[in-house]
């Protein structure tokens, strides 16, 4: 059984995702927080019809702050919407990253990426062990919900 390389990973995930962990992998590891903290002025607003939804949304327990996901399947590809306080730039970035890197994936492209996407970013040389923990969990959850609405469409 041979070991996947970090290149097969990368390979594994989305294009713009592909783009956005090779920003990261050039970058120092001081520099990826300050990346990190950019990309966290990026994630998107709730739409309003998900405003004051957090019921009808999945909290990451696992994360420090507090996190709510919706996934929605669109013509066959996969958006997410997250609510995440903007004093949490740490996950809010990664949930940026993930966000913009995952857009308009299939349900395929999205269970065939990596689940330690962080490491890829070169995150863990970074950040804390148990912030890396819940970003961890974030991917976790999306793929969950991701294989739930693909069993649910099918």
């Amino acid at each position: 059984m041979s070991e996947t390389t970090v290149e097969d990973k990368i390979e594994r995930c989305p294009p713009a995702l592909q783009a956005i962990i090779h920003e990261f992998r050039e970058a120092l590891p001081r520099e990826r927080l300050e990346l990190l903290i950019e990309y966290s002025d990026d994630l998107p607003d709730l739409p309003e019809r998900l405003q004051g939804q957090r019921d009808a949304m999945e909290q990451i327990h696992e994360c420090q702050a507090s996190v709510f996901l919706h996934t929605e399947l669109q013509d066959g590809h996969v958006e997410f919407y997250l609510d995440i306080p903007r004093e949490s730039p740490t996950v809010r970035g990664y949930a940026s990253i993930l966000v913009e890197g995952l857009e308009g994936a299939t349900p395929a492209e999205i269970q065939a990426t990596p689940e330690d996407v962080y490491m890829l970013l070169g995150l863990h040389e970074a950040i804390t062990p148990q912030r890396l923990r819940g970003l961890h969990a974030l991917i976790v959850y999306i793929k969950r919900q991701v294989q739930r609405l693909y069993q649910d469409a099918a």
